[in-house]
């Protein structure tokens, strides 16, 4: 492994530390996934212990890591950190080649005020990360003005085009409180951005990864699974890095694939129902299982279409015990059409299961 330091603005002493790990060779593999740490330090500082023994834990899982020491204190004032921000994705995506990175895979990590930046970038940034994973982020309107007035409020920014997020925090956080959180996932759930999120009972703040060289509070045990879970939930987004390159995603970075321009088996059943030609042709084995656990369980068929109009048609085929095989094959023939969208017309009968 190799490191590299980076001043990307001498006045306002913001740099990137790169961590570097080799590919190829014993590594079957040519390139990795990239993490970008963002400590917090409530941007008066950013703080050591949100650095690199973050990334550390992101280097032990194949990443690549990177450290961002953003503008604080004095050069705080808001755009500086998300021009840092986007300067920093902007050279790693630019040197994707050079240090061996997946585009597709560049992610961020956040603290406190990290959280909030990273919270920023994964809802306004030109440079979106991959995914975000926000630990204890600022995000409601008290505590981001007390750490400086004038900044965006990030859940007020969720659209259907942010990243996805895995949060993690304490239900006894004194500095940040839990809103934040709430009011982060509260509005990835109602714009169908993919995440996680784990509450834990206690820990307060502050507590990085949970390890007990670096936390200065007494916290639960389990805060410290942030760490491996965030991991995992990247696998199953992005695909998990092993010795042969990655496996394939286990979930979609929107809760369903309906704006996707191929279909797939991730759109919803009341938007499969509208698809023509030879995408009906494929689905109907899908339509005809559900009509016969209709007929089975007694329930008129628009009633039970319309109270799993929501569900994928893969979580339905899956309920209905239909062979992954199978599963596989159909979702590879509906990718080779494209995802004819609804009207807006159309939209306003999908309570109606129409």
């Amino acid at each position: 492994m190799r490191q590299e330091i980076i001043t990307l603005n001498e006045e306002r002493n913001v740099t990137l530390t790169a961590y570097l790990q080799e590919v190829e060779g014993e590594f079957g593999f040519a390139r990795r996934p990239a993490m970008v740490v963002i400590p917090g330090g409530g941007y008066s500082m950013c703080s050591d212990r949100e650095a690199d023994p973050v990334a550390d834990a992101y280097l032990r899982e194949g990443y690549q890591a990177f450290v961002l020491r953003y503008s604080v204190g004095e050069f705080k004032t808001w755009p500086n950190p998300m021009e840092d921000y986007e300067q920093a994705m902007a050279m790693i995506e630019d040197r994707s080649e050079e240090w061996h990175i997946d585009k597709g895979r560049i992610n961020i990590v956040g603290f406190s005020a990290g959280g909030h930046l990273s919270a920023c970038a994964a809802t306004l940034a030109e440079h979106k990360p991959a995914a975000a994973v926000l630990v204890y982020p600022a995000i409601e309107e008290e505590i981001v003005d007390m750490c400086q007035p004038g900044m965006p409020y990030p859940y007020r920014e969720v659209t259907k085009d942010t990243s996805p997020c895995f949060l993690a925090a304490c239900r006894d956080d004194r500095t940040v409180d839990i809103k934040s959180t709430l009011l982060m996932e509260t509005a990835l759930n109602e714009n169908g951005i993919a995440f996680e999120s784990h509450i834990y009972s206690y820990g307060g703040h502050g507590f990085s990864t949970g390890e007990d060289w670096v936390v200065t509070n007494s916290l639960s045990e389990r805060v410290k699974d942030w760490v491996p879970d965030s991991i995992g939930w990247l696998s199953e987004l992005q695909g998990k890095l092993t010795y042969k390159g990655f496996t394939e995603p286990t979930i979609e970075p929107s809760m369903n694939a309906d704006g996707a321009p191929v279909l797939s088996l991730n759109c919803t059943v009341i938007h499969l129902r509208k698809q023509k030609g030879e995408a009906e042709t494929l689905l109907a084995p899908l339509f005809e299982g559900i009509n016969k656990v209709a007929e089975e369980r007694g329930y008129e068929p628009e009633t039970l279409y319309y109270a799993i109009r929501n569900n994928t048609g893969r979580e339905i085929l899956e309920m209905i015990q239909v062979d992954q095989d199978t599963i596989k094959a159909l979702d590879s023939a509906l990718h080779k059409l494209v995802n004819v969208k609804l009207p807006q017309e159309e939209k306003s009968n999908e309570k109606a299961g129409i």
